[in-house]
């Protein structure tokens, strides 16, 4: 072996070791991984480059044709593919600049578009049908009474509709056969109200803003609210809505960022509206007691305000611990509990600061709540204590690095934790933080729990059907709902799956158990 192929291996097998390092030794976080990774591989690429040209002993000429060749593919590569964001784990997705997009403009946003309904199969909307907010009518990801089919390859899930629609990480609420969400139409932000049996669109209501962050691009990031008789949004940049349900006619908005004196979070208002007593409760993160906001849900008037934390990206959540109803709240340093009459705080517990707070706290008994982040952080269980006094205080029972909810909301089914770590399913023992099992990358996607079965929307789009058992991941049945990254949470209303992307929306009917 010449000394310049030595050379050569000993670099590569510094790369190898690097990389099992990296791996299987390092207390990196998978993004980091992934970064070091490509960059890495992006580097010796470059390496490889430099040494054939200027080191392999090539003639002018042969020089001159790979210049030319490695200057052709830079100029295609960069004229033909474009960004378009991040997957999860901080994978770059790239696409043709080609790819055919939604013109808003052409469409003539305030009109209603209709899209080809012919040949398309009909639905039964007679049963109850109703997905009124962000995780459901429980508020909790759980939906009972539905018993769906197990095995999708003898009974196939029935297409009933897909079509455009715009970006955005908002996902679907459903009232009485009516869907609603939140979209990026070229600068506009939109609150958009469909028809559930046939996807066209019923009303919109549309202002100029746009929001966009280089990781997640742009749109909202929020789920629409519903009442019986209104539907309350939040876009990204902090504009709260509140719309006749029927009809669309705006009846009140705030700016719930410049009011509250608070900050825009860098991947924008992402917790979507709580409804409880009358009252429309949302994470503005203001200082000086104004984290926390209260407004009147038939005026819009302010009632209370609470708290001093920046906004996190997670909902309020509403729940009883330890005989006190009080609306949850993930803040950017800190997990907190007020009481929903006037926003003050009953308990507060310090949380790290250094990564975005995305996913629901999970109630896991009368006394308990669970909080989990991605990044390396983890999960904390504690237990809410109620004094002679009267007053709350949270104890730390446990913290574990076994279940890092980076997006996921996460469930308990039968005394155990379901949800995704880093994109892979785990469950864990809520008594002790002991993880039972972790097994299949399904990506930084959404669950549902249905009656006695786990629905896994991925980050490719796939929808998985998984028996929750604290022995083992048994995975019943899958396929493929959407193209595309799916960020968005979906909805299901009987056996109708509502799913949609920063792309596309499709309405599936799924298939139903005979037993």
């Amino acid at each position: 072996m010449t000394r310049r192929k030595r050379l050569w291996a000993s670099v590569c097998a510094l790369g190898v070791a690097f990389l099992a390092w990296l791996w299987l030794f390092s207390d990196q976080i998978r993004q980091m991984q992934m970064i070091y990774t490509y960059a890495l591989v992006l580097e010796a690429g470059i390496g490889l480059v430099v040494w054939r040209l200027w080191y392999a002993k090539l003639s002018r000429k042969h020089r001159r044709r790979y210049l030319a060749l490695l200057a052709v593919a830079t100029l295609f590569f960069g004229s033909a593919v474009r960004f378009r964001g991040l997957t999860g784990d901080w994978l770059p997705i790239l696409e043709w600049r080609w790819a055919r997009g939604v013109d808003w403009e052409a469409r003539k946003l305030n009109a209603l578009y209709e899209g080809p309904v012919s040949n398309r199969p009909e639905i039964d909307l007679s049963g109850p049908v109703a997905f009124p907010s962000f995780l459901g009518p429980n508020g909790n990801s759980t939906i009972s009474g539905l018993p769906l089919a197990r095995d999708w390859q003898q009974q196939t899930p029935r297409l009933i509709w897909r079509k455009e629609i715009g970006a955005g990480w908002a996902g679907f609420s459903i009232v009485d056969g009516v869907a609603y969400t939140l979209e990026q139409r070229g600068d506009n932000e939109a609150t958009v109200a469909y028809d559930l049996e046939t996807g066209r669109q019923r009303w919109i209501h549309s202002h100029r803003a746009y929001f966009s962050n280089p990781m997640s691009g742009p749109g909202p990031r929020t789920t629409p609210t519903v009442s019986q008789t209104q539907v309350f949004s939040l876009g990204a940049a902090g504009a709260l809505q509140a719309f006749d349900r029927v009809t669309g006619e705006l009846q009140w908005r705030h700016d719930i960022v410049e009011e509250n004196g608070a900050r825009l979070p860098e991947h924008g208002m992402s917790g979507s509206p709580l409804l409880v007593d009358g009252l429309l409760v949302v994470s503005a993160g203001g200082p000086k007691g104004r984290s926390l906001v209260a407004y009147d849900q038939a005026s819009g008037d302010p009632v209370w305000t609470g708290g001093d934390d920046a906004a996190g990206f997670g909902p309020p959540v509403l729940a009883t611990l330890a005989g006190k109803r009080q609306i949850l709240l993930f803040n950017h340093s800190s997990v907190v509990g007020h009481d929903p009459s006037d926003g003050s705080i009953l308990w507060q517990y310090p949380w790290p600061a250094n990564y975005p707070n995305v996913a629901p706290p999970l109630v896991v008994g009368a006394d308990r709540v669970m909080f989990s982040t991605g990044y390396g952080v983890g999960a904390k269980m504690l237990r809410i204590r109620t004094g002679a006094d009267g007053a709350q205080a949270a104890e730390l029972l446990w913290e574990s690095p076994r279940m890092k909810a980076k997006f996921t909301n996460l469930v308990l089914h039968e005394g155990f934790i379901y949800g995704l770590d880093d994109g892979v399913m785990v469950c864990l023992d809520p008594d002790t933080g002991e993880r039972r099992w972790k097994r299949g990358r399904y990506g930084h996607g959404n669950i549902l729990l249905v009656d006695d079965v786990l629905l896994v929307q991925t980050e490719k789009g796939e929808i998985v059907m998984l028996d929750p058992n604290p022995e083992e991941l048994r995975e019943l049945t899958r396929f493929r709902a959407l193209r595309g990254k799916a960020w968005n949470h979906f909805a299901l209303v009987d056996p109708y799956l509502l799913v949609r992307n920063d792309k596309e929306a499709a309405l599936w009917e799924l298939p139903l158990s005979s037993i």
